[in-house]
């Protein structure tokens, strides 16, 4: 298949009318708005760090392509595998434990349901790219924060697998 010929990566659909709102919700506290404030969307500390070891390994990757679907953390190109590095908290990891916790805190309900919006988003992101013929990797920050060289390890084998095929 040529470039050309390639499809292309749909733009985000719009968000849905089940997106949580901050309408009639108010932060805590004066520092809690100041943190939440403060959460960047790209080019956070485990993305740096990932970019980081890909790098002293060799692997030459795009950051945050606008033209792949879903905006992946790092995508190779030349092997058309893209990676997500997943925020525990944002993403829902362990997520039957941290419902349970999240249910017993402030702001309850819009929490629940922006987590789970995110994790929706992340399947149908998931199986979209994958249908566009990209391999796709998830790794947990708190994984990357743990065993670093495992991470990079598992990017290399799929990396691998993808130029062997």
């Amino acid at each position: 298949m040529t470039e050309s010929s390639r499809p292309r990566a749909m733009p985000d659909q719009h968000k849905s009318r089940s997106t949580p709102r901050f309408a009639g919700l108010a932060p805590r506290n004066a520092t809690s708005s100041r943190v939440g404030a403060s959460n960047r969307p790209r080019n956070t500390r485990p993305e740096i760090v990932l970019q980081k070891l890909l790098s002293s390994v060799g692997i030459r990757y795009r950051s945050h392509p606008k033209n792949v679907l879903g905006h992946p953390d790092v995508a190779v190109r030349r092997s058309r595998v893209v990676i997500f590095c997943d925020g525990d908290f944002w993403h829902g990891r362990h997520w039957a434990k941290r419902k349970i916790k999240l249910a017993q805190g402030w702001n309850a309900d819009y929490w629940i349901a922006k987590i789970e919006g995110n994790r929706r988003r992340d399947r149908r992101v998931t199986g979209s790219l994958k249908l566009l013929g990209w391999r796709v990797v998830r790794i947990w920050e708190s994984e990357l924060r743990k065993n670093p060289q495992s991470v990079v390890r598992t990017i290399q084998a799929a990396i691998r697998r993808r130029s062997n095929a």
